[in-house]
């Protein structure tokens, strides 16, 4: 890997590019193990400097100057005000929707420019997507009108306002715990109302925003935080702020953790791990059972899923949320830093960075017990003044999580809490090759192929363009849904030959390019960005073929895991179902076949074409 080169491919880009599309897959998921992504050192730089310098060193700058007892230049100051907490989430989400945070540059499909979010959101006519088109009134279409633009502007300014709002003290605090201040909790209300009905227009923006991880600590600071700034407050109302704030983290933890239970997350570790800058090779390969040769997981990638992840993200969040005692909170606010700050290391695809950084340092502001701080023995459960109120709030907060596990076809894996489980909704598109030529027709829309050819200042070949998006079709595979959608692929593209001369893009990177913005979240290009495309290019059957996954529904328990196959031009054609242990027990690139696919529904007239598999009778 080179500082403002990538990495040299595993072969010459025009040999591998004549290859048959599996033997790709293998060259690249093989490729894989050792390199990653191949990105050039210098954009783990860039990613360095935005996390600690735009987002951490800003957003503290920002906090000191609005601020009385918070000071830039005495860090001492940043581990005991709780206003920390609040400014920070603003800063955050601000960044998160003008697109610098997780979704910036090419590890989300943004190469040139590396920016996506803004640039589409204030154009009228781009692509947007309402969550319930046509039921709730006036959200129907999917064009971006001026008033989305102005809605969405309206969105940036209501974030901008709690942020140059200057802190209101706390009058009353408990004993032991130094001056406070909070942001007055009317400044979040135009964030409240404008959030919601902006997402009501487009979700792509609302989840951008990562609203189910802020808009909770806007929505309490509005409240709880209105009683704790009152003239006729009391210790315990701020008591109360703190333990909500600490609640809102530890259910992200916990939703996350659960999300982790079944036999998806083991297969993301060791790509994870793969893509981590610096990490020795010896490393690498030992969380594979036999690389090359043999992709699955090992029994260190095991221990690192479900002991270092699944059990840290479940057990330490459960004591930090009922424990008195200070040092085992502070032990558990460390044990938390580490998680985070090893996920950080990784450089994960979709690159959640910023998130990572604020989880961690507020766990060491929260449970840390830093200066005169929130000492687990005062700031806890137990001492909440209203425990009924606890119930309530409790089912706000765990709602997203619950749904979307039962049923993952009504709820984005964002407020599922499913980051990084590797239970995602996730598509492969496959194209004619003029009908990615002609996807250029909508809107701001330009293909990863004609970015990286003109990336600065390291512009790729043609040929080399398209290995390099080939990676991201291998890292697909090389987790337990990408088998199942291959496999998919392979009985519906028309024959065996066509699907070699076809164009095959990650459903990520076709969201990032339509929409401005990818995450991890499947439902932004499933049948509805389609048909978007599809009223606007009006394609023939066969030129765009989608294999499209549904998150599986309750993991530990196992049950299979439903797909369907999109014709642009025909609409949802198959729906079917697939074992996730047939996924887990094959290698990324299919040596033995698709695996068993259960088909139980097919359009009228429509007929599959392709590779044969090893397929279950249609059930009825």
């Amino acid at each position: 890997m080179g500082f403002i080169s990538p990495s040299p491919p595993p072969m010459p880009p025009a040999d591998f590019l004549r290859l048959p599309l599996m033997e790709r897959i293998r060259v690249l998921t093989q490729h894989w193990v050792s390199d990653g992504f191949g990105t050039p050192r210098v954009l783990n730089i860039v990613y360095v400097l935005k996390m600690l310098g735009l987002y951490f060193a800003v957003g503290l700058a920002i906090t000191s100057a609005t601020t009385d007892f918070v000071s830039f230049t005495e860090p001492s100051t940043w581990f005991d005000n709780v206003v920390v907490y609040q400014k920070l989430a603003v800063w955050l989400m601000l960044l998160e929707v003008l697109g610098l945070g997780g979704a910036f540059g090419p590890l989300c499909g943004h190469f040139a420019p590396m920016l996506g979010n803004v640039r589409f959101w204030v154009r009228p006519g781009t692509i947007r997507m309402a969550p319930w088109a046509g039921k709730v009134p006036f959200t129907d279409g999917d064009t971006r009108t001026v008033g989305d633009v102005v809605l969405y502007l309206g969105v940036l300014a209501a974030l901008v306002l709690p942020l140059a709002t200057p802190a209101d003290r706390v009058l009353d605090v408990p004993v032991g715990t130094g001056p406070q201040e909070l942001v007055p909790a009317w400044a979040f209300v135009p964030i409240l109302v404008l959030m919601p009905l902006m997402g009501l227009r487009d979700k792509v923006v609302f989840l951008a925003a990562r609203s189910e991880q802020y808009l909770p600590i806007m929505l309490f600071s509005a409240t709880l935080g209105a009683i704790a700034l009152s003239d006729a407050a009391s210790p315990e109302n701020f008591v109360d702020l703190v333990v909500a704030f600490k609640m809102i983290i530890c259910v992200v933890w916990i939703g996350a953790g659960v999300s982790k239970l079944g036999q998806h997350f083991i297969n993301v570790v060791p790509p994870m791990v793969s893509n981590t800058p610096g990490q020795l090779n010896v490393v690498k390969r030992l969380h594979y059972r036999d690389a090359p040769h043999d992709l699955r997981p090992s029994r260190l990638a095991w221990f690192m899923a479900h002991v270092g992840g699944t059990t840290v993200e479940i057990l330490i969040p459960v004591t930090l949320l009922l424990t008195t005692n200070d040092t085992v909170a502070m032990l558990g606010a460390i044990a938390m830093l580490v998680f985070h700050i090893f996920i950080t290391s990784t450089f994960p695809l979709a690159v959640p960075l910023e998130w990572n950084v604020y989880f961690g340092y507020i766990a060491i502001v929260l449970w840390g017990g830093f200066g005169d701080g929130f000492s687990a023995s005062t700031y806890n459960i137990w001492d909440f003044s209203s425990p009924l109120l606890l119930i309530p709030m409790f089912a706000l907060l765990f709602f997203g999580p619950v749904l979307g596990n039962f049923r993952p076809d009504l709820v984005s894996f964002l407020p599922s809490m499913r980051q990084y489980a590797g239970n995602w909704a996730t598509s492969v598109w496959v194209m004619r090759p003029e009908v990615r030529d002609r996807l250029a027709e909508l809107p701001l829309v330009e293909d990863q192929r004609d970015q990286l050819m003109r990336m600065q200042p390291m512009p790729y070949e043609r040929d080399e363009a398209e290995l390099t998006l080939t990676k991201v079709a291998a890292w697909r595979a090389l987790h337990s849904q990408g088998r199942g959608l291959y496999s998919v692929l392979l009985e519906h593209v028309p024959d065996i030959d066509d699907i070699e001369r076809r164009v095959v893009r990650e459903g990520e990177f076709i969201a990032s390019i339509m929409l401005g913005w990818n995450f991890g979240d499947g439902h932004l290009h499933d049948e509805r960005l389609v048909a978007a495309v599809q009223r606007r290019l009006g394609l023939e059957p066969g030129d765009l073929i989608v294999a499209y996954a549904e998150s599986q529904a309750t993991p530990w328990s196992n049950p299979p895991q439903h797909y369907r196959v999109i014709d642009a031009a025909l609409g949802v054609v198959e729906r079917g179902t697939w074992n996730v242990s047939d996924c887990v027990a094959e290698q990324p690139w299919l040596p033995n076949g698709p695996i068993p696919l259960e088909v139980r529904w097919t359009a009228p007239g429509y007929r599959r074409g392709g590779n044969p598999a090893r397929r279950k009778d249609p059930v009825s």
